[in-house]
């Protein structure tokens, strides 16, 4: 084929005829791709099912790419025997130069398919805690959450000392699932047990103090605790997992300044902050009605050592006064 009088090297009426036909093959699939967005759009208007709503674009995404690929084939490659030697070459280019980007694919399938998490879910992924807001071929969105003192101290580093969002947003590639583990605080069980710590003198009343404690945790956990049951007795049919009682319990320790008392309960992979705040706020008011007082560190002064106070000497010679 020539083009002003120049011969265009590699390029043919036959292949110009398909140059042609790929770019009428992209043009359908994009406007594919917009009707079936659209006709999802129509069918999820008014309803809240973020999950619902995630797959469907992602069942698009997919059949979109596949017809996509399935065309490209047919168009150039329509000889089987070319077809194999031009995919052996250029998977084994792909799999080199692209290595992190097969990868992060083959993770995203392994994702989908193996359930490790979802759009919704509350995971920690590659030191990156948070909700995930999006999923695609080769990457994971989070919306980053804070972290309680006392959990892992990895990076980055984050201000918020609590699980509430920093208002970040972090792109995680979704190769990451193959190097590290995945936590997931909603998969199969939505909730996560917690604790709350408050240090009594051992003057104080501790029983009184216990059962302070156990009512206020009680009143706020009574609901999560008949919800908590049923995702328990569906999580111990899929695995063998043996979690105990989930009703709250007080635990005491004993330390050289005070007695310390932890309450371990029950709560929703969400709103913890909240609750464990409303929960303080009523056993400090029910300690204050008790008259059971909060500990804090002592110290006991056990000996002084010995104190030389020098005077500065006069002058013998000197007279003083007028």
């Amino acid at each position: 084929m020539e083009f002003l009088k120049i011969k265009l090297i590699g390029l043919s009426a036959e292949n110009g005829k398909k140059l042609l036909a790929t770019l009428v093959l992209v043009a359908v699939v994009l406007l594919l791709r917009a009707g079936l967005n659209a006709l999802v759009r129509v069918l999820m208007r008014g309803r809240e099912e973020r999950p619902l709503r995630f797959w469907s674009h992602q069942g698009v995404s997919i059949f979109v790419a596949l017809v996509l690929v399935v065309g490209f084939l047919s168009v150039w490659f329509d000889n089987p025997e070319q077809l194999a030697t031009v995919m052996g070459l250029v998977s084994a280019g792909l799999a080199f130069a692209l290595q992190k980007v097969v990868t992060s694919v083959a993770g995203y399938f392994v994702i989908l398919r193996g359930g490790v998490f979802s759009v919704g879910d509350r995971i920690l992924m590659a030191g990156v805690r948070g909700d995930v807001i999006a999923l695609n071929f080769t990457r994971t969105t989070i919306m980053e959450m804070g972290q309680p003192p006392g959990e892992r101290p990895d990076d980055p580093n984050v201000w918020i000392r609590s699980r509430q969002f920093t208002g970040r947003i972090v792109t995680v590639t979704n190769d990451k699932i193959f190097d590290a583990a995945v936590f997931n605080y909603s998969r199969d069980f939505p909730y996560i047990w917690e604790e709350l710590t408050i240090p009594i003198t051992y003057k104080d009343d501790r029983r009184r103090a216990e059962k302070i404690m156990l009512a206020v945790v009680e009143r706020h956990t009574v609901e999560i605790h008949e919800m908590s049951q049923e995702a328990l007795e569906r999580m111990r049919g899929r695995y063998f997992v043996h979690l105990g009682d989930l009703k709250p319990r007080v635990f005491m320790r004993l330390t050289d300044n005070w007695l310390e008392l932890s309450v371990r309960f029950i709560a929703r992979d969400h709103g913890v902050r909240e609750m464990k705040d409303e929960m303080s706020r009523e056993i400090l008011d029910g300690f204050e009605a008790a008259g059971i007082g909060i500990a804090s560190a002592t110290f006991d002064i056990v000996g002084l050592p010995p104190l030389k106070v020098e005077l500065p000497k006069t002058d013998a010679g000197h007279e003083q006064g007028g």
